[in-house]
């Protein structure tokens, strides 16, 4: 099989940055931007067309501070002759030699591997972990509870139309992880030389150009299949190895190490390096994890519920006029109050022109994700609306108090939903004013399989319902139209992040020698962008301490 080389252990070519380009919406279109670009270069480097080789979008933003006057603004690098000479003329704040991508220098360690590492679990962490260590030469063995992404997407089909929940391959389990059936955001608040590499690394697997200089990046979770499956590909065409329907069910540990794990509960591997990448929802691993004394705590999230509203509403209070601008596209927000009571609301996993997804992953509880396609093009939009809570919420001081926390309200969520996994929903207007729904307005509910009309008051704690309300009404004020009467609450959304941090050192080793704790699940990450940043790091730890095997 040929593939691509990896970003990995790619070269990088020399070129000049030009910043801060802002260009009026007006004046550019997608039939004409490479042509407006390439002026704008060849009028600021003062050059001829003929010594411009080539050039790409470094990075690429909207400025719709003012409604009347939207600009888009770039970064452009480009590629010219005599570089130097270039640049010596060209004395500007605004003009410099763009950063090379800095690719982390791996210092190999000398102790010997006895047997192939293992990376437990296949979302951004394990894809990202497992497949620096496959080109490295490490030939790891990946292994997933849940199914290869395209099986994975039939079972995730089946029960959102009714059938029945698989409990091992479903929207938190299987190749891809969580981010899969998400809106495929590659934002995040990390400042890390890694990102560039993992976005390069997803173009690389097939993802569009544009997520390497958009501001706010996605891939949609209909391309980003596709991606995944690339990304599997790679590692395997490098010397790894990926099994699926490969639950880690027991972690065999001896004075202190790693020795062994348990596939299915009858298979054991031996092993001595183990990536823990097992996501914030496989609550069972962290019950046997912890019955074997992996030292963990108590780790704040935030819970709530999904909320839409009309995607041309959101569109026209961000962009007024030029609402449906194609080079807009979609509009999304951002938003954050501080409640009196100490609590923060926020929104979170904004997805445009998107769906509300089941996304449970036990028997008899109702959880929400939010999803979206490359397109953006639903007529919703929608997003988490979350307040914070943390252990002094959760029942008990047991590191697994938080996760206890989280089932009570997903099983009230079942519940009050009508026992069939239909989600409670009910109107932004009768929310606010303590009523129940009993019809729908102008928005119509995009999460299956199905709604019932009941009060989201009966399946949150009463301080967050109080919190959300008055965010609710604050952010009103900041988008125009977010507390319309007939927007959209769905309940209830738990998962925005694990409830347990694995504690780790330095190194990224628990107080089990050979055990690495990453991504998400394991308290160190949030969102695809993080966690596979995360699944580098733990990777690049286990070679500076063993050799490869290749």
């Amino acid at each position: 099989m040929k593939t691509s080389v990896p970003v990995l252990i790619r070269k990088e070519m020399l070129m000049i940055r030009l910043s801060n380009i802002r260009i009026r919406i007006e004046n550019i279109n997608a039939e004409n931007e490479n042509e407006v670009l390439k002026n704008i270069i060849l009028e600021k480097l003062r050059i001829k067309e003929k010594d411009l080789f080539s050039f790409r979008i470094s990075k690429k933003s909207t400025d719709a501070r003012k409604k009347a006057e939207i600009y888009l603004v770039y970064t452009l690098d480009a590629e010219v002759s005599n570089e130097e000479r270039v640049l010596s003329k060209n004395q500007s704040n605004d003009i410099f030699p763009a950063p090379s991508l800095i690719r982390p220098r791996i210092r190999f360690g000398n102790e010997k591997l006895h047997f192939r590492p293992v990376v437990v679990g296949m979302g951004p962490t394990g894809i990202f972990a497992a497949l620096n260590l496959a080109i490295n030469g490490y030939r790891p063995i990946v292994l997933e509870r849940g199914e290869d992404v395209d099986s994975r997407t039939e079972k995730n089909n089946a029960f959102w139309n009714g059938g029945k929940l698989d409990t091992e391959s479903n929207v938190q389990f299987g190749e891809g992880g969580a981010g899969t059936f998400s809106d495929g955001k590659l934002t995040t608040l990390i400042n890390d030389p890694r990102c560039s590499l993992v976005l390069e690394e997803f173009v690389n697997a097939g993802a569009p150009q544009e997520i390497l200089y958009k501001s706010k990046p996605h891939i949609g979770t209909d391309l980003l299949r596709s991606v995944v499956k690339n990304l599997r590909k790679t590692i395997i065409a490098y010397g790894g190895d990926v099994r699926f329907r490969s639950r880690v069910t027991d972690f065999i540990i001896r004075d202190g190490k790693i020795t062994g794990i348990e596939i299915n509960g009858e298979e054991i591997l031996d092993c001595n390096v183990v990536i823990l990448a097992i996501g914030h929802s496989a609550r069972d691993t962290f019950e046997v994890l912890s019955n074997k004394g992996v030292e963990m705590c108590r780790k704040p999230f935030s819970i709530g519920v999904r909320i839409e509203h009309p995607q041309e509403v959101i569109n026209r209070a961000q962009y007024g006029k030029y609402a449906g601008n194609a080079m807009l596209g979609a509009a999304d927000y951002k938003l954050a109050y501080h409640a009196d009571n100490g609590r923060s609301a926020y929104t979170f996993c904004m997805c445009p022109g998107g769906y509300v997804v089941a996304a449970a992953s036990e028997e008899r509880q109702v959880v929400t994700n939010g999803m979206s396609e490359f397109k953006r093009d639903g007529a919703n939009a929608n997003s988490a609306l979350l307040v914070s809570v943390g252990p002094e919420d959760f029942p008990g001081q047991h590191p697994l108090a938080g996760v206890e926390f989280q089932r009570k309200w997903e099983q009230l969520a079942f519940q009050l939903g009508g026992s069939d996994y239909r989600a409670p929903v009910q109107l932004i207007e009768d929310f606010l004013n303590d009523r129940t729904s009993t019809g729908f307005g102008s928005v119509r509910p995009t999460y299956k399989p199905g709604v019932s009309f009941a009060p989201i008051k009966d399946c949150l704690p009463k301080y967050v319902i109080e919190t959300m309300k008055k965010a609710i009404v604050y952010f009103d004020t900041k988008i125009k139209g977010f507390a319309m009467p007939d927007g959209i609450l769905t309940g209830v959304e738990t998962r925005s992040s694990s409830p347990v941090r694995i504690l780790r050192d330095t190194d990224c080793i628990s107080n089990i020698k050979g055990l690495y704790p990453a991504g998400e699940g394991a308290g160190y990450a949030g969102g695809i962008m993080s966690s596979a940043v995360d699944g580098l790091k733990a990777s690049e730890k286990v070679m500076e301490k063993y050799s490869p095997l290749k």
